[in-house]
């Protein structure tokens, strides 16, 4: 008998991930691809879909090890890093550079939106997702360009052979509005060739099925549902099984990225605070430039397991960092300029350390206020995800300074997070 499988497909900065569920949620299979991390702010979105397909192949290799069939492979998502993007042709082909989730300084490109955006859209700014497309589009001089594709999008496009689709959370940063469902009328002011821009689903909305020819390589079937997909913290907060207002995912990855779940929508440009559309309801949050990042110009990770073991986590350091590995903060301050505050450096690594860690855990600190003040929940349970969860003595200075709440997330996988998804919708739609 077939068994109706799901797949979740994470790309991440520096690798792609995937996932296979079985009807009841239990993870059955799974891969990992690494890629080489980009050095600047910007990649080749071919590397994605290598990635992507080394990745295919290990995840067939994996379930047929586990007695299961890529036949049995009903519906796919996508998730990727939000405000990562690249202009592609009509075959596909990338005709720019893809600019990544941290690049910045596009001043110019923010005072083209300025005139035009409201005074707390998340499009204002020399960081922002719209002010990357713009940027982008003066990088295709030959005019080749014919669709936006955010990072999950140039995946999706490929899986089921065409571009000019999205979803209401890629897009959110790039001027989607969620609450009317539209791209705003004032964009084409700014200059934007507005039609490069896709055609938005809700996030898990099917987007069309696999091409034969992945039919055929992988042996997939030919009725495996694509569907819409969503950003890599998305992803995770899916993942951990957040469903109840006031659920709280913090990530710390190599950044630092909050998100609670709220009953109202909550924008605030000048704190970096957005909302993305989740059901019915709102997941409200921003994403730091801080993180385990900034760890790691410092300490490798060998290290900072070591140094936290000599770390008393009940006891403050004293010192008051602001760790960010360039200058510029996007949330809980959005400060294209903040500059990195670790000085002064002690003698002592793990006093240097213990700095760092409650630095990062200040600004998290920092994020929920922000939330709180303009008319969030108070959150009722903070989740954790990504390579930090698994730190003790973080959690512990965590739950000192931002609050006694935190534990683990039960999954911190977003590929996993994108394979429930999947389920998810599947259910609903058999609902009717």
């Amino acid at each position: 008998m077939a068994r109706a499988l799901c797949l979740g497909i994470d790309v991440g900065t520096s690798g792609v991930r995937s996932a296979v569920i079985d009807e009841g949620g239990i993870e059955v299979a799974s891969a990992r691809v690494a890629f080489a991390r980009p050095a600047g702010t910007e990649a080749d979105a071919r590397g994605w879909w290598s990635a992507v397909e080394a990745c295919l192949e290990a995840q067939c290799a994996s379930l047929a090890a586990a007695h299961f069939d890529a036949a049995d492979i009903a519906a796919v998502a996508v998730d990727g890093t939000s405000g990562s993007m690249v202009l592609v042709d009509e075959a596909l082909e990338p005709v720019t550079p893809a600019l990544m989730y941290n690049s910045a300084g596009f001043e110019a490109e923010a005072a083209r939106i300025a005139p035009h955006a409201e005074p707390g859209s998340i499009t204002r700014g020399p960081g922002s997702g719209l002010a990357r497309l713009l940027r982008l589009q003066s990088l295709d001089r030959a005019g080749q360009a014919r669709h936006l594709c955010h990072q999950a999008d140039f995946i999706m496009a490929r899986l089921i052979g065409r571009a000019g689709l999205s979803d209401d959370n890629n897009t959110l940063k790039t001027g989607f509005d969620p609450a009317v469902g539209r791209w705003p009328d004032w964009l084409a002011a700014t200059g934007l060739r507005t039609a490069l821009l896709p055609d938005v689903l809700r996030v898990g909305a099917p987007a069309g099925t696999v091409t034969p020819a992945l039919q055929r390589r992988f042996g997939f079937s030919d009725r495996l549902i694509v569907r819409a997909g969503t950003t890599d913290s998305i992803a995770a907060f899916l993942a951990s099984g957040a469903q109840e207002i006031g659920d709280a995912v913090t990530s710390l990855g190599t950044t630092l990225a909050i998100k609670l779940l709220s009953a109202v929508r909550i924008d605030d440009a000048a704190r970096g605070l957005y909302s993305h559309r989740l059901g019915t309801r709102w997941l409200v949050g921003g994403a730091s430039n801080s993180g385990g990042g900034a760890l790691l110009q410092h300490f490798t990770a060998a290290q900072i397991e070591a140094l936290s073991g000599q770390i008393d986590p009940a006891m403050d350091s004293g010192l008051d960092y602001y760790p960010l590995t360039t200058p510029g903060e996007r949330f809980p301050v959005n400060d294209p300029h903040l500059a990195p505050r670790l000085a002064p450096r002690p003698p002592d690594d793990a006093l240097f350390l213990k700095g760092m860690l409650e630095g990062i855990a200040r600004i998290e600190a920092e994020g929920y206020r922000a939330l709180a003040a303009l008319g969030a929940p108070e959150p009722r349970r903070i989740h954790t995800t990504g390579g930090g969860a698994s730190n003790p003595i973080w959690t512990a200075i965590r739950r000192r300074i931002v609050s006694p709440l935190i534990s683990a997330a039960p999954s911190a996988d977003a590929a996993y997070g994108m394979a429930q998804l999947c389920r998810q919708h599947a259910a609903k739609e058999d609902r009717g």
